[in-house]
């Protein structure tokens, strides 16, 4: 929720902060959906200003001047989790993941407190910072303990998806929760709320998680990160399926910046609608995420993984084709989904392919004990940290050359290329005899983390 509430807050507040300066606020910023990494100058902010008031039109300065660091405002966040992410897969290996996401909560906790009471750039700046270091620590470590507790494929996807789902939920509340507070209350009152949510959130998790450091065992060769890291990064199934959920993700990232202006130019939508219209990507992701992971285990996680790619490049081509608003919510959906359903089938395959690696190479750094999900899934974070700070960029760049409609084909026509390259790279049949392998290992003490009937048995029995 902290990732999108502040989408409705945040351009009145920074026309506060420019208002005592007479400045004008370009569209492009009024407009944006700030939940991702935007850099204003990028496509086009000299065009369509949005006046403070009509008495400071004619005298206002322009803030192109200041879309340096407004960008820096908006990506920072971005930055700092695209690096935190190999630090964090790093350190989960020596300390375990509970500590980290203990420690990414505490993080939340304070960005919210110093977006509650901050009155300064500086102050936002900061606690945007501080959220990415958050998000590093629990969207790596989170997945990864859930990973360690669930070793059975199938129900490891049934729990990864819901997992997804509960994001995409709190994605989707943010909008509607922090318009609606602010309106009613003021700026600081979601934050003061969400605050309160991740302390209560904290005290549950020192309540629940095992904290107990578990240093590496003398079986575990953790020498230098290269050891633990280059595995992972030499493994073809890894890189293709990181690989499709990045080219998947960057059509998201890619439409985020560049709808609202297309938007304004073509359709002349309501200013509401203009937030409103992500809506229903919300909606698809929470749908794919929720309900396909189950079905991708079940009818085969590639094949499924092939059909999503084949939807997201078809709703990217059907968008600019739209006339009107509503003719957006379909594609839109239909975009949400086709990430969401790539999600649920391809996120826990990674935790299955470190389970076969981890089970069958003796000499591999990453042994039966501690099979390394915190790197792969610091990986796979790396991979989605990077299409939502680069493919903004790259498509801001491009929509003066190409123009947005002709920038959503190419994605979109990149996204259906993608499909064939897992079919004719020989993932399906790769996987099909890692799955099989996999299903031929006895759950045993080692690779069973609730074997002991330690604190995390009743989570564990509660899927059963």
């Amino acid at each position: 929720m902290l990732l999108t509430v502040i989408v409705p807050i945040l351009p009145d507040y920074l026309v506060h902060f420019y208002s005592s300066a007479n400045f004008t606020i370009p569209s492009s910023v009024i407009y944006k959906n700030f939940d991702l990494h935007y850099v204003p100058k990028l496509i086009g902010a000299s065009s369509g200003h949005v006046p403070l008031t009509n008495a400071t039109t004619e005298r206002s300065v322009s803030l192109e001047s200041e879309n340096g660091s407004i960008g820096i405002l908006l990506g920072v966040k971005a930055l700092v989790q695209l690096i935190c992410n190999p630090i964090v897969g790093n350190v989960s290996l020596r300390i375990g993941y509970s500590l980290p996401i203990l420690f990414g909560t505490l993080n939340l906790l304070v960005a919210s407190a110093i977006f509650a009471f901050g009155q300064s750039y500086a102050s936002l700046f900061v606690a945007r910072a501080i959220h990415g270091v958050g998000s590093a620590s629990i969207s790596v470590c989170g997945m990864s303990l859930v990973a360690q507790l669930y070793v059975e494929p199938d129900k490891r996807s049934k729990i990864m998806g819901t997992i997804l789902g509960s994001i995409a939920v709190g994605v989707l509340i943010g909008y509607p929760f922090g318009g609606i507070t602010y309106d009613l209350v003021g700026k600081a009152a979601p934050f003061h709320i969400l605050t309160v949510l991740c302390l209560f959130t904290l005290i549950m998790q020192l309540a629940t998680l095992d904290l107990t450091v578990r240093h590496p065992s003398a079986s575990i060769v953790v020498e230098d990160g290269s050891s633990r890291w280059w595995p992972l990064l030499t493994n073809r199934l890894i890189l293709i399926i990181v690989g499709a959920i990045w080219i998947s993700t960057s059509a998201m990232s890619i439409l985020e910046p560049c709808l609202p202006l297309w938007m304004m130019s073509m359709l002349h939508p309501k200013k509401w609608q203009l937030g409103t219209v992500f809506i229903p990507d919300s909606i698809g992701y929470w749908v794919g995420t929720n309900f396909f992971g189950g079905i991708a285990y079940r009818f085969g996680q590639i094949k499924v993984a092939i059909l999503a790619l084949t939807l997201v490049g078809v709703s990217c081509i059907l968008i600019p084709s739209a006339t009107a608003v509503f003719e957006l919510l379909l594609p839109h959906f239909g975009l949400g989904l086709g990430i969401g359903v790539l999600d649920a089938a391809l996120v826990p395959l990674l935790a299955t392919l470190v389970d076969s690696q981890s089970g069958s190479d003796t000499e591999s750094d990453i042994c039966e004990a501690s099979p390394n999900y915190g790197a792969v899934y610091a990986v796979q974070q790396i991979a989605v940290s990077l299409a939502y700070s680069a493919a903004p960029i790259l498509g801001g760049e491009l929509v003066p050359l190409i123009g947005f409609p002709w920038l959503m084909r190419t994605i979109g026509i990149l996204n259906l290329f993608y499909g064939p390259l897992l079919i004719y790279s020989g993932i399906r049949e790769s996987v099909r005899i890692v799955l099989q392998k996999r299903s031929e290992l006895p759950l045993t003490t080692a690779l069973d983390p609730v074997a002991d009937g330690g604190n995390y048995r009743r989570f564990y029995n509660a899927v059963n």
